[in-house]
């Protein structure tokens, strides 16, 4: 659903330079502006992949396009991007949002949690998940998430809280800007390798492998058709490239996953 930014909370950390905003619908969104630093395909980047991974009931943010106009820019002079020492206006328009977990004045929002925690974090199973699209869609950036505090049902029991990880960042996805698909082992890894230490075998990355080895057409098409045309403008054909190629290296999964097992470190120790 469309939005449009209504308060400026603070600029985030990371090349995109994108800003936590206050949209109308009362949620907090990570803003990725389409003039960018990385690239305007970074944005590209992000959407295609928030539909390929809602598909695939991977834990990521909800998304939304938010319009920021030039009165919200002109009443918040401190949303602006930096090239070196210059400073760079937003564009007025629409942009990529990624919803932040909770309203961040009450939200406890970590990158890192200590081993004991990682190992209780709740969705641990969503990182082999992840690791399936960042092995298709050719994701050259270590695999970023964040957690926070979530009630959670395991079961049958009751809620409970717990630490819940939500997969973000995807804007090097495709190689980020250049679109292509440069394969490496080490590609698409969490940094924290214990969070792979159930897997013995491909068949753990199901039901994931599956369903991108057989990923439907239509949910392909579905997924381009949610790009505003102003972020491709001149670049459609090399769009429809490049989604072609991913559809066709969904046969590449199963030994791509393996390869990782070649890395200094083996990031599946218990794989027979």
């Amino acid at each position: 659903m469309p939005l449009t930014a209504v308060r400026h909370v603070r600029r985030m950390r990371g090349g995109a330079q994108a800003h936590l905003l206050e949209a109308d619908d009362g949620h907090w969104y990570v803003v990725k502006f389409r003039n960018n630093p990385q690239h305007r395909r970074v944005l590209v980047n992000e959407l295609l992949s928030s539909a390929l991974l809602e598909y695939l009931q991977v834990s990521a943010p909800l998304t939304a396009l938010i319009h920021v106009p030039p009165e919200f820019l002109a009443a918040n002079p401190e949303v602006h991007l930096t090239r070196g020492a210059a400073r760079v206006p937003v564009e007025p328009g629409w942009h990529f949002g990624s919803r932040y977990p909770g309203d961040p004045g009450l939200t406890a929002v970590y990158d890192f949690l200590p081993d004991a925690l990682l190992a209780q974090v709740a969705n641990r199973d969503d990182f082999r998940a992840i690791l399936v699209f960042d092995k298709w869609a050719g994701n050259v950036d270590g695999r970023q998430c964040v957690f926070y505090r979530a009630m959670v049902r395991r079961e049958r029991a009751a809620e409970r809280p717990a630490f819940v990880a939500r997969m973000i960042d995807h804007g090097f996805a495709f190689d980020g800007p250049n679109w292509d698909f440069p394969d490496s082992p080490l590609q698409g890894l969490y940094a924290r390798r214990q969070v792979y230490g159930d897997v013995r075998s491909l068949d753990d990355f199901e039901p994931w492998l599956g369903q991108v080895m057989h990923f439907p057409e239509e949910a392909m098409d579905q997924a381009w058709k949610r790009v505003p045309p102003a972020w491709i403008e001149g670049d459609e054909d090399a769009l429809q490239q490049l989604l072609e190629r991913l559809f066709e290296r969904r046969k590449r999964l199963p030994e791509l996953i393996a390869a990782c097992r070649q890395t200094h470190a083996n990031p599946f120790p218990n794989w027979a």
